[in-house]
């Protein structure tokens, strides 16, 4: 063995017992061994931040900013309506959630696809009051799965198709990993739906708690000309209201409060909806009956900007005690709207936009996120931070997928790279307001960049130092009797195992040239070794570190350590026993 073999296994052995160990965020620890890389000689100055560059690094930052923007446009709500429902079985609900959280992965990432589809799970749960441990975990595994049917769906995929465009002068196009993923996906889903659920023990588990009424706020809704209420009794709306968590309390009509529920009466255009409930719920309800905000004219439009929900108490030194946001022309002079207000659970018959504010009310203002912030500080009320909801852009959810739609075809067809595609798709967005300017740069998760991006170097050093060659001829050496199948299984094993305990962009990073050198070795074709390594490096099902999904849904699931592998564990054998034949059925040896 040469030095730079000798240290670049120690450091890589470094790394790894450091990411295992999780103490150290990752992407320091890819960072720091990168310097090491520079000083100990192995990697050159010139080429050390060349990964930051790299095509598949730039590809993960835009594909997270596409899930943002597909997100803020409302995607999920376009297909709850379709998902919530308390009088589907349990296994129903999980088949139906995974098949959709599979889908949703295909074309955005997948965590930002279990991030979308976890709010609705966790009501679901509460509405059927059953523990949500018991359909969490098997959407996080839907979601992971669904990330292997095309290129973006998972970093892994975007990792192995630009090491062979750099290897083979080729790199894989969107659905190529398509025909296996949707194997796995199936199987997979199949599993989880009918019998994995049943794998996750009892104890631990979080059941879903009953909220209190102490954070409902009065909040008023118009009614718009297309809107669905519309012509209706305001008694139709209550299966609607309920669906979503809110109490119709009465409505408005020509400024005036109609006595009592009003529930018999119809609702006329320019009528205003009384509504009592948390903001998430207001806002949401809002969007599914087709109501406007007060001043939704001056936020609205297809390039109006990307509102933001906050709540915000109000101090006794506040400008608004004892005024309204009439008498302080709030919509006018800052852009920013009273939405509602919550008076420790009180209800209150005046509207909100005339209601003299008390001190110790929390109030719901609605707006773009500067102006906002702006109001709330000219207003002298402290906003919540952790009570900050961005306002789903209803109007735009077509225009954003059919954006989408475009940059995938485009490169499809060859008339772009990917990569350039999905830019054009981000700046569009950035453009029309889908995602604002801090929003383009929070959805990119940088430890995952600085981590991609500071191994890259690193795995080129191995490759040219010989490294990866060595450990091919160590497997072929050990498994040299072995048929071809049988030592891409190997490999698959192997893959899979570290992507259980190490982040799976380093696992594809490092397994990636290993399977290319033992193809190399047994003069095959490197395709079936590649696509084994894209699907084994996803496929981290036996911990919570594994993969980000498992960790995300930890502490809502109530979930332990342990808890991953009963139901992990013949899910990953069940992948193995079809993605192989699979593998070889669609590329072959």
């Amino acid at each position: 063995m040469t030095y730079e073999q000798i240290f670049l296994f120690c450091l890589l052995g470094v790394v790894f017992a450091f990411l295992v160990w999780g103490r150290i965020r990752y992407d320091l620890v890819a960072f720091a061994a990168l310097i090491i890389a520079v000083v100990g000689g192995v990697v050159d100055a010139h080429d050390a931040f060349i990964g930051f560059g790299h095509e598949a690094v730039v590809i993960i930052a835009l594909v997270l900013i596409v899930s943002r923007a597909m997100m803020n446009a409302g995607a999920v709500e376009l297909i709850s309506r379709f998902v919530l429902s308390t009088g589907r079985s349990l296994s129903s609900h999980i088949g139906l959630m995974a098949v959709v959280g599979a889908g949703l992965s295909a074309v955005i990432n997948n965590v930002a696809a279990l991030v979308m589809l976890m709010t609705l799970d966790i009501e679901a749960a509460k509405k059927a009051r059953r523990p949500v441990s018991r359909s969490l975990m098997p959407l996080s595994f839907a979601t992971i799965l669904g990330g292997m049917i095309t290129l973006i769906g998972t970093p892994p995929n975007i990792v192995v198709s630009e090491f062979r465009n750099r290897a083979l002068g080729d790199s894989y196009s969107m659905f190529d990993f398509s025909p296996v993923g949707l194997v796995c996906a199936a199987a997979g889903i199949a599993f989880v739906a009918l019998f994995g659920w049943r794998l996750i023990p009892d104890a631990g588990q979080a059941d879903v708690e009953e909220e209190g009424d102490a954070g409902l706020f009065v909040a008023e809704a118009g009614v718009k000309e297309k809107s669905k209420a519309l012509g209706k009794p305001v008694s139709d709306l209550y299966p609607l209201a309920d669906e979503h968590d809110v109490t119709i309390l009465g409505l408005v009509r020509r400024g005036k409060r109609l006595p009592g529920f009003a529930a018999g009466e119809e609702v006329r255009k320019s009528d205003h909806l009384i509504l009592e409930g948390d903001p998430k719920s207001i806002e949401a309800f809002i969007g599914a009956a087709e109501l406007d905000a007060p001043g939704a004219e001056k936020h609205g439009g297809l390039r109006g900007q990307s509102l933001v929900l906050i709540e915000a108490i109000v101090p006794d030194s506040a400008r608004m005690v004892g005024r309204t946001a009439l008498d302080l022309r709030l919509l006018y002079r800052r852009g920013v709207t009273l939405l509602g207000v919550s008076r420790q659970g009180k209800r209150f018959r005046e509207r909100v936009r005339k209601l003299p504010i008390r001190a110790g009310d929390v109030v719901l203002l609605l707006g773009p996120e500067s102006r906002v912030a702006d109001a709330a500080e000219w207003l002298g009320v402290l906003p919540l931070a952790e009570k900050s909801h961005t306002v789903i852009q209803r109007g735009k959810a077509f225009f954003t997928m059919g954006v989408f739609a475009a940059a995938v075809a485009s490169s499809v067809m060859g008339f772009v790279p990917l990569v350039i595609a999905l830019a054009a798709a981000v700046a569009i967005y950035a453009l029309f307001n889908v995602v604002s300017a801090r929003e383009v740069y929070e959805s990119v998760e940088w430890p995952v960049i600085v981590l991609l991006a500071s191994l890259i170097p690193l795995g080129l050093a191995l490759e040219d130092s010989g490294g990866t060659r060595l450990i091919a001829e160590g497997i072929l050496s050990l498994t040299g009797s072995l048929p071809a199948w049988a030592i891409l299984t190997i490999l698959m094993v192997v893959t899979m195992t570290l992507s259980d305990f190490l982040n799976n962009v380093a696992t594809a990073l490092i397994a990636a040239p290993v399977g290319l050198s033992v193809a190399n070795g047994l003069d095959v074709s490197p395709d079936p070794f590649l696509m084994a390594v894209a699907v084994a490096a996803s496929c981290a099902f036996l911990t919570p570190i594994g993969h980000k999904n498992n960790t995300i849904i930890m502490g809502p699931g109530g979930y332990r350590f342990g808890d991953y592998w009963r139901m992990g564990l013949p899910l990953e054998l069940l992948i193995i026993a079809v993605a192989v034949p699979a593998i070889l059925f669609f590329w072959p040896l």
